[in-house]
């Protein structure tokens, strides 16, 4: 009897399990099939992520609720990394319901988030119509797209977020900014987390991205590291619609805010004493030099371009200076080389990154007669080895001259053309004289508002270093009127620095 018995417990409790695997196995199945498939076709058929669509299955950490989302994510979404992280988000967004910013009924949009925790902490917290993007999706609570290309509605959301330092690292910081005004409602708020904007001209540029929006607020908050520093959570309102990128013009006077004003006193001071020695005063003052790029952040321009004006050849100053010495905190610059004496053409067609411009750098389009100064005695070497400018007049007879015929371009309207306010633009200016006439020119126009840093050098009737107490006859401005030059950029609020 006691073996009979027993032969049925054992085949009635395989029974029963091999019910329940066959139950779990249907209720697998049935997650999978609305996690992956349907959660799929309803993101690119439209925006959809309602929780009927986006059903979530639940395990308990501790006293907190985790979702699961399968056996390959689920030791990612039961580690105390992830609920960590959970928790830290839910704290912020609570703070930010306080304050009126979000609500239960927003619908909202986590950007850059790769797993997605801060899209769990908003349904966490009752913000149930939430959801993330990402390159990579993340089913069920990130969806696959571009942050500079979202695969959204316009006026879709009413709150947006942006951490783990997304708008700073994208390659495209102002389609990002952009795409967020584009997809954010008039009236709704954009919250982005951030360890750059902590001075005053990263934070200007900054808000310079988002012409939708008007600032509300800034805190510095702490990370989940405590190690690390805190970053700055910056919060802006939709009030009007995206302008598009370039559209405005610069007036013609620059504004000079404070921020701007500031970066000047800090800057390396001029040299007020004419030196005696000019070929090694100025050469050892590069030294001196106080870099924009090493006193504040340049992360949220939108381009970063690089102008040779009197290039010469590249390794004049581009591949020899810009290239290897400028702190260009890895950002990747569009360089223009502008060269009118022909000699040097052909060598920037080999060299990739750099668009030529064989002009003459001038106030007008025009053609113009460019002279080619040479030492004496020496005017059989190669064409293009002396120093070009522009000449109307013979020069000086200590110096034989050749002429060319080449074009000159309006380089105010040309800089006007192809820079926006948003772009970070360096310059370094060699022309030989004409510096005396460009740069009056571009900060009548307000061409010069453009332009962030100059390195700018001056020609002048200095000491000759062939002939003591002899100033060269080349040219027949003083040291006091490059003075006079440099000050004048200073105070329209461009940081400049003396070349040599």
């Amino acid at each position: 009897m006691d073996a009979a018995v027993g032969r049925r417990s054992l085949l009635r409790n395989i029974l029963i399990r091999t019910i329940f695997l066959f139950v779990g196995l249907i209720v697998v199945g049935e997650f999978f099939y609305i996690a992956r498939i349907k959660g799929r076709d309803c993101v690119s058929d439209g925006f959809c992520f309602s929780p009927e669509n986006l059903k979530i299955s639940s395990v308990m950490v501790g006293s907190h609720q985790a979702a699961t989302i399968g056996e390959s994510s689920s030791g990612l979404w039961t580690s105390k990394q992830w609920r960590k992280s959970v928790d830290y988000f839910s704290s912020l967004f609570q703070d930010l319901i306080s304050e009126g910013y979000l609500s239960p009924d927003s619908k909202s949009l986590c950007i850059e988030t790769s797993t997605g925790e801060d899209v769990f902490a908003l349904r966490e917290i009752g913000v149930v119509d939430a959801i993330g993007i990402s390159k990579k999706a993340f089913p069920p609570l990130v969806v696959s797209g571009q942050a500079y290309r979202q695969p959204f509605d316009d006026n879709t959301f009413d709150f947006e977020f942006s951490s783990n330092g997304g708008l700073e690292l994208s390659i495209r910081p102002a389609n990002f900014a952009a795409e967020i005004g584009r997809t954010l409602k008039p009236g709704g708020f954009v919250v982005v987390h951030t360890v750059a904007a902590k001075d005053t001209y990263s934070f200007n540029s900054f808000l310079e991205l988002f012409n939708c929006c008007r600032f509300i607020r800034s805190r510095d908050i702490d990370v989940l590291d405590s190690s690390l520093p805190s970053i700055r959570e910056i919060v802006l309102k939709k009030d009007i619609e995206m302008l598009e990128h370039g559209e405005s013009s610069p007036g013609k006077k620059c504004s000079v805010p404070g921020h701007k004003q500031e970066i000047i006193r800090n800057a390396e001071p001029l040299i007020e004493e004419e030196p005696l020695k000019p070929w090694i005063t100025l050469k050892r003052n590069i030294k001196n030099i106080k870099y924009l790029t090493s006193m504040v952040d340049v992360s949220f321009k939108q381009r970063y371009l690089y102008v040779d004006v009197g290039a010469r050849n590249y390794g004049s100053s581009i591949g020899s200076w810009f290239k290897k010495q400028y702190p260009k905190q890895n950002k990747t610059f569009e360089i223009y080389a502008i060269e009118a004496d022909k000699a040097f053409h052909g060598e920037y067609r080999l060299k990739k990154g750099v668009t030529l411009l064989p002009y003459a750098a001038w106030l007008r389009n025009e053609t113009l007669f460019f002279e080619i100064t040479r030492d004496p005695g020496k005017k059989v070497q190669e064409r293009g080895r002396g120093m070009g400018r522009i000449q109307p007049v013979q020069s000086s007879a200590n110096y034989a001259a050749d002429f060319d015929k080449v074009e000159g371009i309006d380089f105010a309207n040309w800089l006007k053309r192809t820079i926006s306010e948003r772009d970070f633009v360096v310059m370094k200016m060699d022309v030989e004289g004409t510096e005396f006439h460009l740069i009056p020119r571009l900060i009548e126009t307000g061409a010069i508002c453009l332009i962030d840093e100059i390195f700018l050098e001056c020609h002048y009737n200095r000491w000759q270093r062939c002939c003591p107490g002899q100033r060269s006859s080349k040219f027949q401005k003083t040291y006091a009127q490059c003075l006079n030059l440099f000050s004048s950029l200073r105070k329209s609020g461009v940081l400049v620095h003396q070349w040599w």
